[in-house]
């Protein structure tokens, strides 16, 4: 049995508990959020009980924890959870400051325990099917890639003045696919940006469209476009060109019927947020991360793609901040 505890009682961290709680062999144990009220709920929910992060590192008892709590609180959980000898599940980014996030990884890699970076769209299986025929030559060497990242809205003011910008906050998930689907890393970055939306965005120094050119070691292509406003929609899907033909994913609807009558020829828009778009990704990420606790397997998201997709995220800023190319 895997004693496990989690940070983090809100909409994400629900949804991890839920999808932990339902693995053979493993129970959630301890609850810890400073909202005691929500810990509560979620402690009763699944049969644990209210913690707090001293007694968590003291409890010999945990065998792992997942980190669904706020940004700037991961590096600090991270290390400590190393320190002792704790596996690890932790929602992305490690950290906003590339350099805190590289020190994170290193005390992961002295301390020789697991650690598994929430980048959940690896493990959508329409996504992870698209890569796995790539890989298996299907359309050739892959050449281009264009990644659409579209939210059906804005997060409120007050969490974008501490979300670190989009392209830490949004854009973090798209560098990452990137990165996957390409099996390649940049050369170049050019990330430009407007404010579209919400004037608000802009106020707070952020800004709610861009546009990443990337351009990787060995010369392929990849462009993402994002915004923080679809009207129709959670919209995410890429689409990979190779040297003998293109895959494309796509979104995922509530259904596929399609209606057909004299006026049109209409089907269901996609899934209005990522909660219900990654539902499955979420429930197989979890499942992979004890998975990896039982057999010692590799993670399939590891804090080096955590890093990885931070120092992406670091050059587009300063690509769009500088307007100017960002070479690594």
């Amino acid at each position: 049995m895997i004693d496990v505890a989690i940070f983090g009682a809100g909409r994400i961290g629900k949804i991890h508990a839920g999808n932990l709680v339902r693995q053979s062999g493993v129970r959630l144990t301890h609850v810890v959020d400073p909202d005691a009220a929500a810990a509560a709920a979620l402690a009763a929910q699944h049969g644990s009980r209210v913690s707090d992060t001293d007694a968590v590192f003291r409890e010999a008892a945990v065998r792992a924890v997942v980190i669904a709590s706020s940004t700037d609180t991961h590096a600090d959980l991270i290390e400590r959870a190393a320190a002792s000898g704790k596996a690890i599940f932790c929602e992305k980014p490690v950290d906003l400051d590339l350099a805190r996030a590289r020190r994170c990884a290193d005390a992961v890699k002295k301390a020789g325990v697991t650690c598994l970076i929430g980048f959940q769209r690896r493990y959508d299986p329409t996504f992870a099917a698209a890569k796995q025929r790539l890989d298996a030559g299907e359309v050739g060497a892959p050449e281009m890639l264009v990644v659409t990242s579209r939210d059906p809205g804005a997060p409120p003011v007050e969490y974008l003045k501490r979300s670190g910008g989009i392209f830490k906050d949004m854009l973090i998930h798209d560098f990452d696919i990137f990165r996957w689907i390409l099996g390649d890393e940049a050369r170049t970055v050019f990330a430009t940006g407007s404010v579209l939306a919400d004037p608000k965005v802009g106020e707070v120094g952020d800004v709610d469209c861009t546009a990443v050119t990337i351009r990787t070691k060995s010369g392929r292509l990849a462009q993402i476009n994002t915004t923080r406003r679809a009207a129709y929609g959670y919209d995410q899907r890429f689409e990979v060109l190779g040297s003998k033909g293109m895959l494309q994913a796509g979104n995922h609807r509530p259904t596929e019927v399609v209606a057909w009558t004299e006026a049109s020829v209409s089907q269901d828009k996609p899934e209005y947020f990522f909660l219900e778009r990654y539902r499955v990704a979420y429930a197989l990420e979890m499942a992979h991360f004890f998975d990896v606790l039982a057999k010692g397997a590799t993670p399939r998201t590891s804090i080096g793609d955590g890093v990885a997709a931070l120092e992406l995220a670091e050059a587009a800023t300063t690509s769009w901040r500088e307007k100017r190319i960002v070479e690594f």
